[in-house]
């Protein structure tokens, strides 16, 4: 008499096709993150130094490091650690929304039907495809200097807008600063809005048709259709942009650049491991505090 099999429920199958899925990047994650991270964490709590036949060497000094760190200029000038990594998260914060809503406006753009629209694109992903580096160069060599670059960018610095927005309107130079920095360098603005731009492109067209047609039987304007169809249809789209913009930005931060001046320029492995380790708790915290804000917006749009 056959003994039947049991066979495994579609919950525990679909359990395990995910796991299944998941398993190389899990790989991964061990294998160049996590056990980085905890190496790192271990440097940072001893002295390290280059042993003569070899190899590293470690005494412990617990958390004279992290001490260390913040009682050490930084290596781009005097300016103090702490004062240093809060600059860097108040530019993330105020350049966040600039690159998000440029990288909206311009997938608005790339979105609509018009001729010669492959062309926009062509040279709007241009400094994407190819670097910013080359582009620069191409246009350096078909203008003959890249001064002329410059003349259009520099409109808002050092002109009749500046001064009309900070006596007039008393914005704050602090505010104004980050602006500032983007307009007079557009196609670094373009480059790190590229991803953002395809991926709010492709949230844009995957928008059913039927949604807007509604809206306009309904005699909702072009406004309206924006913010009632628009917004809460790119929604989860946009989550995922700004969590994308904020480690983006934290991975070209002048940060990063100090860990490595401090480990390998200056030889203090330890305290460029300290560093480092604190760098990471604080773009962790950055993306917890973004993600639960923008969670609670998600949740409450889907009501």
């Amino acid at each position: 008499m056959k003994k039947n099999k049991k066979k495994l429920s579609f919950r525990v199958m679909w359990k395990i096709h995910g796991l299944i899925f998941v398993s190389p990047f899990l790989i991964g994650f061990i294998a160049f993150f996590l056990v980085p991270l905890f190496n790192t964490i271990y440097y940072s709590l001893n002295n390290v130094g280059v042993a003569d036949q070899g190899g590293m060497t470690f005494e412990w000094t617990g958390i004279q490091n992290y001490i260390n760190l913040f009682q050490t200029e930084v290596t781009t000038g005097n300016e103090p650690m702490l004062r240093l990594f809060t600059e860097e998260n108040s530019t993330m914060l105020l350049s966040l929304p600039l690159i998000v809503v440029f990288s909206l406006f311009m997938a608005l753009l790339a979105n609509q039907k018009f001729k010669g629209r492959a062309v926009v694109r062509l040279l709007f992903f241009l400094p994407i495809i190819l670097g910013l580096d080359v582009v620069m160069d191409m246009l350096t060599i078909t203008t003959g200097s890249a001064a002329g670059l410059d003349t259009g960018s520099n409109l808002l610095a050092g002109s009749y807008v500046t001064i009309f927005l900070v006596r007039t309107l008393n914005v704050p130079m602090r505010v104004l600063y980050p602006i500032m920095t983007y307009v007079e360098n557009i196609f670094q603005l373009i480059s790190q809005a590229g991803v953002q731009t395809l991926v709010y492109l492709t949230a844009l067209q995957s928008i059913s048709p039927s949604l807007y047609e509604v809206a306009k039987m309904e005699g909702a304007t072009a406004y309206e259709t924006f913010w009632k169809v628009t917004i809460p249809s790119i929604m989860n789209i946009t989550f995922f942009v700004v969590i994308y913009t904020i480690v983006d930005l934290f991975l070209k931060s002048s940060i990063a650049e100090e860990a490595y001046a401090f480990a390998f320029t200056q030889g203090k492995i330890g305290v460029g491991s300290a560093l480092s380790v604190i760098y990471i708790f604080n773009v962790i915290l950055v993306l917890a505090i973004a993600a639960l804000l923008l969670r609670k917006v998600v949740k409450k749009n889907e009501k």
